[in-house]
Order: structure tokens, then C-alpha cells, then sequence
């Protein structure tokens, strides 16, 4: 019997070398600018996509795949591996209708088939770390329970904190939610959000500079983790001399056992802008 099969979207910010070798599915997000329309990590580099942000004068969009295009994936997994369970984990709900076309998806397949359709209520390597978790027991051999027992698991536990060089990119494009709050900034303020447990942006708190900042996002996760060992990621929009400098950090005051390192792409910059800095964090 083939092993349960992980698919995922372009947000969940796997590396390509990791979804490679796990054999991971990621869907497409789109970005558009215009007129213009790019699959997120395939037909526009993370590069390509920063260096036309900061020059375009109208704010892309976003948008989610099709249920076709998650059922087209489905089935074609489905025919290729008869015996294999799916899990496919998605963004947050309420930040897109992604877990909703992906779970429509699943009901469309012309032969049913065994398809699980997880709500992350994450975003970027939150859910990353779900999709990279699964696929790391599903090639142990773990059946599909103890994978979905492990998701919910680590789900609960998992955290995540970030800050913005600015809040400019969340407000235009509907994203900002609890943090609106937060917007109109004064120079050199930087705010800290989360993802809180129902899958929204968060404020937590505002700060003077980037070193505070930096210094406040630890001080939060020694506060949830104490001297707990724990697994790390560490994301960038761009700028990876702040997120290195914050990992750095992390990993002098927290017990970090691994670290990941992940550029954040074109879909969370949209709305997050050039210069946001995140750490992921859950326990070992």
C-alpha cells in the first residue's frame, strides 16, 4: 500500500528542495498585476515579484486556485497512487477562500477517493510546518489517523510572530483585519502581530525600532516556550538581513534543537509588504 500523499498551497512557503523531496503537492495562488497574471512561485520568482512591487503603481492581487485545479490534482494523485490517502492543508480561512475551493474540490472528483481538507488557520510557514510535518510521517509510513492527530497537535502549538516595516500593503489589500488598529504608524514604529488560534491577523504590540522589536518577538515566544527544545523557522519578505538578525537572536535566548529558513512569497508580500521579518516556533 502507497503512503498517505500531502498537498498544499503556494503560501505554505515550502522550499522547493523540501517539497521535492517529499514529494509534496502545491497548488497555485495567483498574483496579478493588472492585467497580468502569474502562478505564485512558478511563473514569477520571488525575486522578480519584490523587484515589480516596489516599482508598480497599483497594489497587485491576490486570488485563490479554482476547485477544478484542486480536483484535477486530487485525481490525478488519486490515479497515480489507487491505494494512497490525501491530506491536502491549506491557508487560513479567514484569510482566504482557499480551504474553501480546495474542500469543494475534493466533492467534484469524478471517482471518489480518500481526501481530507485540512484549515491550517495559519499562513506562510505556519502552515508550512504542518505540510513538511505530514510529509515527513507519511514517508515513516504513518498511517493517515496518526498524521491528522499529529496536524492537530502541532496546530495548537505552533506560534508565530512578525513585524511589518509597514502596514501599508495589509490595509489596501483587505487583509489587516484586528490589526487595523495598528495602521498610521508614526516613523519608526514597528508593529508585531501574530495569527491568533482562529486564523486572523493579530495585533500584539508596538515598539520603537527594529532591534525592540526583534527583542519583543523573543521575549513573547520565551514567555509561551520557556526553556523547551523547539523547532525554528525563520521568513523574510526580501530583506533577509532583519529575519537572520532576529533568528540570531531566538537562537541565543530560546532552546532552538532545528532551524529552517524560509523567503516569503509573492501572495503573503502582497499583503505584507517588502521588510516584514517572521519567526515559526513549536515544540520538538
Amino acid at each position: 500500500m502507497s503512503g498517505v500523499k500531502i498537498v498544499t498551497d503556494s503560501t505554505a512557503d515550502i522550499p522547493k528542495r523540501v517539497r521535492e523531496q517529499y514529494g509534496i503537492e502545491m497548488v497555485p495562488l495567483k498574483v496579478m498585476f493588472g492585467e497580468e497574471s502569474f502562478l505564485d512561485g512558478i511563473s514569477l520568482t520571488n525575486e522578480q515579484f519584490y523587484t515589480r512591487l516596489a516599482t508598480s503603481a497599483a497594489l497587485p492581487t491576490t486570488s485563490q486556485p479554482s476547485p477544478v485545479e484542486f480536483t484535477e490534482t486530487y485525481e490525478r494523485l488519486s490515479k497515480q497512487y489507487p491505494d494512497s490517502p490525501i491530506i491536502s492543508i491549506h491557508l487560513s480561512s479567514m484569510l482566504s477562500g482557499t480551504y474553501q475551493s480546495a474542500l469543494l474540490g475534493s466533492t467534484m472528483m469524478d471517482t471518489p477517493a480518500d481526501v481530507t481538507v485540512i484549515d491550517s488557520r495559519s499562513v506562510s510557514y505556519g502552515l508550512g510546518m504542518l505540510g513538511v510535518k505530514a510529509a515527513e510521517m507519511a514517508a515513516a509510513g504513518a498511517s493517515k489517523d496518526e498524521i491528522l492527530a499529529a496536524i492537530d497537535a502541532m496546530r495548537k502549538d505552533m506560534n508565530l510572530y512578525f513585524f511589518l516595516d509597514t502596514l501599508e500593503y495589509l490595509q489596501k489589500g483587505g487583509r489587516i483585519g484586528k490589526a487595523a488598529a495598528l495602521f498610521g504608524s508614526i516613523l519608526n514604529i514597528k508593529p508585531i502581530l501574530t495569527i491568533d488560534r482562529e486564523g486572523e491577523v493579530s495585533p500584539v504590540d508596538k515598539v520603537r525600532g527594529t532591534k525592540k522589536a526583534m527583542q519583543r518577538i523573543v521575549d513573547l515566544f520565551k514567555a509561551e516556550y520557556g526553556d523547551d527544545p523547539i523547532d525554528m523557522t525563520v521568513g523574510w519578505t526580501h530583506k533577509r538581513e532583519h529575519a537572520l538578525e532576529l533568528a540570531a537572536l531566538a537562537q541565543g535566548q530560546l532552546n532552538v534543537r532545528n532551524i529552517r529558513q524560509t523567503d516569503i512569497g509573492a501572495v503573503i508580500g502582497t499583503h505584507a509588504g517588502a521588510g516584514a521579518a517572521a519567526l515559526f516556533i513549536t515544540r520538538v
